[in-house]
């Protein structure tokens, strides 16, 4: 068919809703580093109602049809946070899924930047699904990689299919897998003990009492370590809470390591469940049966593998040659201890930007090992 007979349109009623959330599972089936997302979460995510990152942001979504058959999607969307920190007229795209067809992704892109233009934007980058805080990047590299939780999958040809439609990388994110019950022990100690920090350094887990506590001095630290960093927004107070209430369950507090350097909680590290890997027979479908057994895994059987979404410490000590490296080290170190005596397996350490080099050496000092790469992309709007 020609690309005549294709066209997109903006999701506009529930039914195309639910046809943008079932697409991938239709196209990425028996797809190696793929699972799908569960439909109740993909529904909150992309819901103004329930998301709070649509309090600052606008989003518009596009279905593909191809004689009334759902064969694209994509978004567009306009970030006032993002805006507000970099001031550089930029819209992200995100959500691309698509047959393999060149016609399918000019036309998917045509929709966006068109509307993205409307609204006054000289540039885009992404995919972002739907902010640089939830998912990002293309999948570039590691296709039959293990699926991890709120890691996207991309297949083989979307990175070509999107440089033809006049992209250009604008970074590479880099992810590691991480052996939890065979990686040696770091040599974080001893640089904290060559720092001078000898006894004023403490390691703790999360105190899930005081968990909104908790989850308020991470983001403190979060937003301190990574405030200079590419493609930086803070996360708003609510998308604090929504994202406590959300992650509560995957969330195990022997895996959530805290550093404290004179009684001033200075760095963290924080390992989730990886729900994946107790969805991945689900194919999205939450059904009673489901929950039962997704229950039984998280509590019984154990999921073997997590994620390491964030981590981070504070400016004033990861600037110093010895106590960053040191303090990121040991907090790496009682998490390796903990997983191994909770039966962890392995975890996936990531994203990493490609020239974040402290971080990265520290990663694979440690015995993290490369294996997927993410790419965010850029194009003027002309």
């Amino acid at each position: 068919m020609a690309p005549s007979d294709l066209v997109v349109s903006p999701v506009a009623t529930k039914a195309d809703l639910k046809e943008f959330i079932g697409l991938p599972k239709r196209l990425y089936a028996g797809h190696k580093g793929w699972v799908a997302p569960l439909n109740v979460e993909r529904q909150e995510a992309f819901s103004p109602k329930k998301n709070p990152l649509f309090l600052h942001a606008e989003v518009q979504f596009f279905l593909a049809r191809r004689a009334g058959r759902v064969v694209g999607r994509i978004s567009a969307q306009v970030d006032r946070a993002h805006l507000d920190q970099h001031a550089d007229s930029t819209g992200q795209f995100g959500c691309l899924v698509a047959e393999d067809d060149p016609a399918i992704f000019a036309a998917l892109f045509a929709a966006a930047e068109a509307w993205l233009k409307a609204k006054g934007m000289v540039r885009v980058t992404g995919p972002f699904t739907l902010s640089i805080n939830e998912e990002v990047g293309l999948l570039v590299h590691g296709f039959d990689s293990r699926p991890v939780l709120m890691v996207p999958y991309d297949p083989p040809y979307a990175g070509a299919r999107v440089e033809a439609c006049g992209y250009v990388k604008a970074k590479d994110l880099f992810s590691y897998d991480y052996d939890v019950q065979n990686a040696p022990e770091t040599i974080g100690r001893k640089l904290l003990d060559r720092a001078g920090l000898a006894g004023r350094v403490k390691v703790r887990t999360a105190n899930m009492k005081m968990f909104d506590a908790e989850v308020r001095t991470l983001v403190g630290i979060f937003n301190d370590a990574w405030s200079d960093n590419w493609g930086y927004v803070p996360f708003t107070q609510a998308e604090i809470d929504h994202a406590s209430k959300a992650l509560r369950p995957v969330i195990v507090p022997d895996l959530a390591v805290f550093v404290d350097v004179d009684d001033e909680t200075v760095a963290f590290i924080l390992a989730l469940t990886n729900l994946s890997e107790a969805t991945v027979d689900f194919n999205g479908a939450l059904t009673p049966w489901n929950l039962v057994k997704l229950l039984f895994r998280l509590k019984i059987t154990d999921v073997h593998s997590t994620r390491v979404p964030l981590m981070g410490v504070k400016k004033k000590f990861r600037n110093h040659p010895l106590m960053g490296a040191g303090l990121a080290m040991i907090a790496i170190d009682h998490l390796r201890a903990n997983g191994k005596r909770l039966g962890k397996t392995s975890a996936e350490l990531g994203w990493i930007l490609e020239d974040n080099k402290a971080t990265n050496n520290i990663i694979r000092s440690v015995g993290g090992v490369h294996y997927k790469t993410h790419r965010v992309y850029e194009k003027a709007l002309g």
